[in-house]
């Protein structure tokens, strides 16, 4: 196809869609397309390589090479030729294969009489589905037309894949979307969930891969290209003045649509024979491939907005809106790439469970997410690929594992699972009224975290006996501009209503790391989780702080007040915050403003410098609360938002329970009231390891409460003390194996 590349490739795709027409079955389907092109491409060879599973390729048709090698050929991922293509997802072209890094020669198809190979990834938004190879005996490169024409076909391919164009027998033929898949992410939020697939953003089907005429196609790109950037210049419009991210995304937006090279691309794929539809989606292919290549975060943003943009195109081209007109299952399991808080609190309680592809155990949907009690599973990879709309779905949040289409074994399994759960529910129940007394006469108060008006009916519900964090934050990032200081004093206020009168503890605005406002311009540092975040930003930005601290003064009216300042590293930090909500009680005074009768004024312990503060500032903070979740992140400097690191260290580990109770020490000789926040409170083994080390307050979230109360209500923490301290005389790294064989005599 050296000459008339443009004509040739246009009868090869007509040809492909005359043999996609025909009512030949999967294999001999595949076994004509590979005759096809080879005859049209002028090779001795054309072969197709399709995945079985996640890491294995299999030979699935062949033109040259020995029938019998088909089906029976086949590689791990990065194997050979074929395996790299399939790897890096780029193309491999060599004129003499044999020769080349990586060649691996495999002996049942013959292939060792042909020196030139050109291989190029069959892949979809992404998604690696196979390899599409020709070869011949010549020695010789393949030339950039010849590139391009095969990469057309594989996109024609991958998209005929989809369809289900190839179904037969065996893993490789196997009908897409309809096996049972098991995917492996992180826990976001724990639980158990079943139900029905709902996709945040239902994929747009492109059923015509192949277009008759061109000119039409270009025509038809043009118009809805047209359409796009009038959109974006009116959304642009309309935020302009407004919030100066946005504008920028839109920016992008305008940049990605009035790109000569992006349109360029997509009218020479036209050109060859695709439908404007598969253009794009070609077009947008690339880019998911490279977004995996790609570390660079500002070349990653501007990369998904072209992926965003590119569905925006597919979405006029087709007709194919967000509404589809399909209902909200009655047990909608929510399937995202990502997701904002605004949209997830907009679905509410209804979801029973939410999968996502990005996302972070950090992230502002894993906040939403632990606020409404959903399970959430993170990282899920190829979740929104493989996810069909209305799909049976089991969610292990505890576990970070999603069973998608599962099979009736796991079924059974994931059923006995919620079953047990439910019945130690109903057990919590029974106690939820009594105290967390232990068999040794120590009571520990247990407090429920919070940061929603949704979770306030859980106070009841829990057996909590109080609210130990309010996240206040969260009434920032769900809005679009900053809100005003009587809306916030209305919330807090209905707040304070709905404890009926017991402790809340409200925490200050804690923005930065991983949770950057809507409408705040987001700073580039190199480690954002050690950087300018909570009361830092709020001592270099004292209006936000002060308009808070009024907020909260005003929403007590008269009631005790508890706050507290998150992210205190040093004492002067407490002294300049404190000093803030000082002026701020004397402005109320002055305005005649009811203040809180009872002010607490708190801070949280989540950086290892503030436990070796000066002994005044002890005397000073009425209460302390351990973050949990920070300090060990930062006491065994592994990034919990790593998971190469973060699973690597214990909490039971000897030297972080010794640190703890230096901290306990310190809060006894000063007399100030300590507390433990965090997921290890809510975990039974840790939440009685941490009360046996002298903390007596802990603050979890609300579903943890009954499981943390039932296990302390049957331990002895003093026998449970001396275990702890035996195998830190022992040596032991961690206590949790001499912990775990205590407590299973204890029952």
């Amino acid at each position: 196809m050296t000459d008339g590349t443009e004509s040739e490739s246009r009868k090869l795709l007509r040809r492909l869609r005359n043999a996609m027409a025909g009512d030949s079955a999967g294999q001999a389907r595949l076994d004509e397309i590979t005759h096809l092109i080879a005859d049209s491409m002028g090779t001795e060879v054309c072969s197709v390589y399709l995945f079985r599973d996640a890491e294995t390729l299999e030979l699935c048709a062949t033109e040259g090479l020995k029938p019998e090698a088909v089906h029976q050929t086949r590689m791990r991922m990065g194997e050979g030729l074929v395996g790299r293509v399939a790897k890096v997802g780029t193309v491999v072209n060599e004129a003499d294969a044999p020769s080349a890094k990586g060649f691996r020669y495999m002996p049942e198809t013959g292939e060792e009489i042909y020196s030139s190979f050109l291989g190029v990834p069959i892949q979809r938004l992404g998604e690696k589905l196979g390899v599409l190879v020709v070869q011949s005996k010549q020695a010789r490169e393949f030339s950039a037309d010849e590139v391009y024409a095969l990469e057309v076909v594989a996109m024609v391919l991958a998209e005929m894949t989809e369809l289900g164009a190839f179904v037969g027998e065996g893993a490789a033929l196997s009908a897409r979307h309809q096996q049972s898949v098991l995917i492996r992410g992180t826990s976001g939020q724990e639980g158990a969930a079943e139900g029905h697939v709902w996709l945040h953003e239902p994929r747009v089907v492109v059923t015509n891969p192949i277009a008759e005429d061109p000119h039409n196609e270009l025509t038809r790109l043009h118009e809805a290209v047209d359409t796009l950037r009038i959109s974006v210049d009116q959304m642009l419009a309309g935020a302009s003045g407004g919030d100066a991210d946005q504008v920028q995304v839109l920016e992008a937006y305008r940049m990605f649509a009035n790109s000569k090279g992006w349109m360029r691309r997509m009218e020479e794929d036209i050109s060859r024979g695709l439908s404007a539809e598969a253009a794009v989606e070609k077009e947008q292919s690339a880019a998911r491939a490279r977004l995996g290549q790609v570390n660079d975060a500002y070349l990653r943003d501007r990369l998904h907005d072209l992926d965003d943009l590119s569905n925006r195109l597919l979405r006029i081209l087709t007709g194919q809106g967000t509404d589809t007109g399909a209902e909200l299952p009655a047990d909608p399991i929510l399937i995202a790439r990502n997701i904002g808080p605004a949209e997830l609190l907009d679905y509410g309680r209804s979801l029973k469970g939410i999968v996502l592809e990005e996302g972070s155990v950090g992230s502002h949907a894993a906040i939403v997410a632990r606020a409404l009690a959903i399970p959430l599973v993170i990282h899920a990879g190829r979740i929104t690929t493989e996810a069909l709309n209305g799909n049976h779905i089991m969610v292990d949040g505890d576990q970070g594992i999603v069973h998608l289409r599962p099979d009736d074994t796991v079924v059974a399994a994931f059923r006995d699972k919620i079953a047990m759960q439910a019945k130690a529910q109903e057990r919590y129940a029974s106690i939820r009224d009594k105290s967390a007394t232990t068999k040794c006469g120590k009571t520990i108060s247990l407090l429920m975290n919070a940061g929603l008006m949704a979770d306030l009916p859980s106070l009841q519900g829990s057996g909590a006996e109080g609210v130990g964090l309010f996240r206040t934050e969260l009434q920032f990032l769900v809005r679009n501009k900053m809100p005003k200081r009587s809306e916030l004093s209305a919330i807090y206020s209905r707040v304070l209503d709905a404890a009926q009168g017991k402790r809340v503890v409200f925490r200050t605005l804690d923005i930065g790391s991983d949770k950057v406002l809507p409408y705040m311009k987001p700073n580039d540092e190199p480690n954002p989780a050690l950087g300018w975040r909570a009361i830092r930003v709020g001592l270099d930005k004292p209006g936000v702080l002060r308009m808070q601290l009024q907020a909260l003064l005003r929403a007590s009216k008269g009631r005790p007040m508890s706050i507290m300042f998150p992210f205190v590293a040093q004492y002067e930090e407490f002294k300049a915050a404190k000093w803030e909500m000082e002026k701020a009680l004397e402005r109320e005074r002055i305005l005649g403003h009811a203040v809180p009768e009872h002010l607490e004024v708190g801070a949280m312990l989540e950086t290892p410098s503030l436990a070796f503060a000066p002994d005044r500032f002890y005397e000073e903070v009425d209460f302390l609360s351990i973050g949990g979740n920070d300090l060990k992140q930062f006491f065994f400097a592994a990034d919990r938002e790593n998971e190469r690191v973060r699973r690597r260290y214990d909490t039971l580990n000897v030297s972080f329970l010794t640190f703890l109770e230096g901290i306990v020490k310190r809060c006894a000789a000063s007399n100030t009231a300590l507390s433990f926040c965090g997921e290890d409170a809510g975990r039974p083994v840790e939440a009685v390891c941490l009360a046996a080390m002298g903390i007596r307050t802990l603050s979890m979230r609300p579903a943890s409460i009954g499981p943390v109360k039932n296990i302390l209500r049957g331990v002895d923490l003093d026998g449970l003390r001396k275990v702890i301290e035996t195998a830190n005389m022992n040596g032991d790294q961690s206590v949790r194996p001499a912990v775990m064989d205590y407590l299973r005599k204890q029952t």
